[in-house]
């Protein structure tokens, strides 16, 4: 195999498919990128075995193809320290050394026999093929990901909820505190659903923004495989049923608070300095168009109180919240404003953006209270 690239094109694909690759791998051969050049294509490959990133780049020239397996960490750190300039790369079949040069120097570097990487999965007979709208693919994902628990015992909630249907689709994220329901009216298909985890939500979230054109995706009822222009991920889906998330959203708040959401996000970390540390209680009570912040930790005497105006259609209400998720979810809302929807002090608030126009897609984020010592 021999090639000449430019450096910063190969360093920009290999960081890309690069951070599908683990830190404690189970087989050696995964701390390698697999490298394929057939038909004038360079075809990167990592994985981690449950995750697999592909991505393609053409050559600045080719002469002859080839394939191997090349260490991630040496050529990444070998790539980082060029300027763009043309490479050449020519790996020994018999050897499996890569040798790199350019204008000034050479450099060797060990690799390995590319057959040994692992093969990517096949999808069954009985996949389903869905077409994505980029903007649809990224806003559900963004704004869902966060909500994502770490829980072993329940790993259906370990990722985001795909779940298709003749309305539309919907993006569903919880860690049993918070939940994030992020619809998109569109002209759907026959109801159908997965369950994506995190670590390929989060590079598909990447690569993504590189896209403008529709996104095809496949799965079965294992893997599922998004084709984009110049990458394609594939990856284990999390088996299991996702919970009712519609059994826990509230179906009438009558007490709707309207607030500026950046004022209020700065209030709470303000006021969240003073929380106590196991608990990151926050205290809001809200009458009289005034949103009442209180934070204290008897611990080390420390107390910070704020008021916030706001526009408050209700009766008067004490809720606590914990200030940490309070501030996720205020950070992942980007309108000005934002409307709180309340009940009593033990139940869920619903929080929304209030758009200025009808939006194609509506954002619901929840937030379960916390007990208030009185």
């Amino acid at each position: 195999m021999k090639f000449v690239i430019s450096s910063s094109s190969l360093l920009s694909l290999l960081s890309t498919t690069g951070k599908v690759i683990s830190s404690k791998n189970t087989l050696p051969i995964l701390d390698y990128f697999l490298l394929e050049l057939k038909e004038g294509v360079l075809k990167v490959t990592a994985s981690d075995l449950e995750t697999t990133l592909v991505g393609t780049l053409t050559p600045d020239s080719v002469e002859s193809e080839g394939v191997i397996a090349a260490p991630a960490k040496l050529m990444l750190d070998s790539l980082k320290e060029f300027s763009e300039q043309p490479l050449t790369i020519e790996a020994d079949d018999s050897t499996w050394e890569i040798k790199i040069s350019w204008k000034t120097g050479t450099s060797t570097i060990p690799g390995s026999n590319g057959l040994s990487y692992p093969a990517l999965p096949e999808l069954g007979a009985d996949k389903t093929d869905i077409m994505f709208d980029v903007d649809t693919l990224v806003s559900g994902i963004n704004k869902t990901l966060f909500a994502t628990a770490d829980d072993e015992l329940r790993p259906v909630m370990n990722g985001v909820f795909f779940n298709m249907d003749e309305k539309g689709y919907t993006f569903v994220a919880t860690d049993a505190h918070k939940l994030v329901k992020h619809t998109c009216e569109c002209a759907g298909e026959a109801t159908t659903s997965f369950i994506l985890p995190k670590k390929p939500a989060n590079l598909l979230r990447s690569v993504l923004l590189k896209e403008d054109e529709a996104i095809a995706v496949s799965f079965d009822s294992k893997n599922v495989l998004f084709k984009l222009k110049s990458h394609t991920l594939i990856c284990r889906l999390i088996e299991g049923n996702y919970p009712n998330y519609n059994a826990v959203i509230p179906a009438a708040n009558p007490n709707k608070v309207i607030v500026d959401r950046v004022e209020l996000l700065n209030g709470i970390k303000r006021v969240a300095v003073c929380s106590n540390q196991a608990t990151n209680l926050i205290k809001m009570e809200i009458a009289d168009n005034v949103i009442s912040l209180t934070a204290q930790d008897l611990d080390f005497s420390v107390s910070a109180n704020e008021n916030i105006s706001c526009s408050y259609d209700g009766e008067p209400i004490t809720i606590g919240f914990k200030s940490t998720f309070l501030v996720e979810i205020l950070s992942n809302i980007e309108t000005p404003s934002v409307v709180v929807e309340l009940a009593d002090s033990t139940r869920a608030g619903v929080f929304k953006p209030i758009y200025d126009q009808k939006q194609p897609c509506s954002t619901l984020m929840l937030l379960m209270p916390m007990m208030i010592n009185a």
